[in-house]
């Protein structure tokens, strides 16, 4: 009979402990700073997912679904269903199977899932738990960076028509290999880099776009480990890639690499976003082609030299293991890991042969971060916001116009000057490296 007392005053500490009570005090005591200072960001993420749940809800029952992908999706994971493993001959009404194999089985988990690709309401509802998934995931990167403002995050959440169009309306498979990916970026921030690298070769193996962090990547690898820590780390990569596609190697290696890896792939100017205001001939030009991927090389080289590695050794030093090294081996910061990943991609976003509509959610998530990890005085935060409403304005723009079009590549062109002359907040307090997983 004694216990009774002393269980329940445990399960009254469980729930309203004084951590708690004290943390939502002094919340309410800083009212005023809640949507300003950034250490209030787990209580703001976490009603800001609350509010998605309802607006998910809404949408999937009050905005009429449009199908575009999903029925190819799904005729081209039923070919491998009916035992065709040769990555040739699957196809779907928008044309082949262009996907590596990591797409091929998600996808066929969401056929017997959805019975066959035919219960699109359920399917819906499986995005938007994806969706909540990737907002959780953000704002903890966005927790451990520790750099945005709060009442940034309403825009990069309840504001954006786009980006719940492109999850639970049009059902595509970029959210999916995004949503991987940031869990990735989780556990790199964690230090557990070969899970990590699991993740990231996961996502890869869903949709080729994650490569545009592959260049971040590698650098924190050959920064965190050198060049011997680094083998082990892309072999993880390898490994999985081949024992995802083995089925399909099996039958038709070279059929399976050029269809599942095709970077040569030709975009059709119709569906473009961000060249609209040129000529379709100069659009579909080699040479075009050629002077962008020459552009984005370029951009990544000096961003590795002189914003990626801040050390006043030589960026060969990086191949050296980390004991070697004259600097002592420090653990990498939240801020330097997010940056080297996020101007990764968004550099190879911002010279892409073409965006099509889907393909905002490849950065979406990541442009808080770009705009506000530099320095700035408070009147630059609402030419920040200003920025954020454009890209959002060109990407709901159908079709694409020349203003439109243009108007995106400013915002870009901005925001990587801004990265460029701006200091990036990757030289918070170092610790002393540890053993990484």
């Amino acid at each position: 009979m004694a216990a009774g007392p002393g269980l329940r005053r445990k399960g009254a500490a469980g729930l309203g402990s004084p951590f708690l009570r004290q943390s939502l005090r002094r919340a309410w005591q800083e009212k005023h700073l809640v949507l300003l200072e950034p250490h209030y960001t787990p209580l703001v993420a976490a009603c800001l997912c609350l509010a998605e749940v309802g607006v998910n809800q809404w949408v999937i029952h009050r905005v009429a679904y449009t199908e575009i992908d999903w029925k190819a999706y799904m005729d081209e994971v039923e070919g491998v269903v009916n035992g065709t493993l040769d990555y040739t001959q699957l196809k779907g009404d928008t044309g082949p199977l262009v996907y590596p194999a990591g797409f091929v089985y998600i996808f066929l988990g969401l056929y017997y899932a959805t019975g066959r690709g035919t219960n699109i309401r359920l399917a819906q509802y499986l995005f938007a738990a994806l969706y909540l998934a990737t907002l959780l995931l953000v704002f903890r990167i966005y927790s451990r960076t520790n750099k945005v403002p709060p009442y940034v995050f309403f825009f990069m959440c309840c504001a954006s028509y786009r980006i719940h169009s492109i999850f639970v309306l049009r059902l595509f498979n970029d959210p999916v290999a995004m949503a991987i990916l940031f869990l990735a970026v989780n556990l790199f921030l964690e230090d557990r880099w070969s899970w990590g690298c699991f993740c990231f070769s996961l996502a890869v193996s869903v949709k080729m776009n994650i490569l545009l962090f592959a260049p971040g990547l590698l650098f924190l690898l050959l920064r965190r480990f050198g060049l011997p820590g680094t083998i082990p780390k892309l072999a993880i990569c390898a490994v999985l890639q081949v024992a995802l596609g083995l089925p399909f190697l099996l039958v038709n290696p070279v059929g399976y690499l050029i269809r599942s890896f095709d970077l040569g792939r030709q975009f059709l100017f119709k569906w473009t976003v961000n060249w609209r205001f040129l000529p379709e001939e100069v659009f579909q030009h080699r040479a075009f082609h050629t002077g962008l991927l020459i552009a984005h090389l370029t951009v990544l080289g000096l961003f590795a030299l002189n914003r990626w590695h801040r050390s006043e050794e030589s960026i060969l030093s990086l191949l050296k293991d980390p004991a070697e090294r004259k600097s002592p081996p420090q653990t990498l910061s939240a801020n330097h890991i997010v940056f080297a990943l996020f101007t990764s991609n968004f550099i190879g976003v911002c010279f892409s042969r073409s965006l099509h509509y889907q393909f905002y959610v490849w950065y979406f998530h990541t442009l808080p971060y770009l705009l506000w990890c530099t320095p700035a005085q408070k009147p630059a935060h609402l030419l920040k916001v200003l920025l954020l409403g454009l890209i959002e304005l060109s990407w709901n723009t159908y079709p694409s116009t020349v203003y439109s079009s243009a108007s995106l590549h400013l915002c870009h062109g901005l925001i990587l000057a801004q990265l460029w002359y701006g200091s990036p907040a990757a030289e918070e307090g170092r610790r002393p490296s540890k053993k990484a997983e």
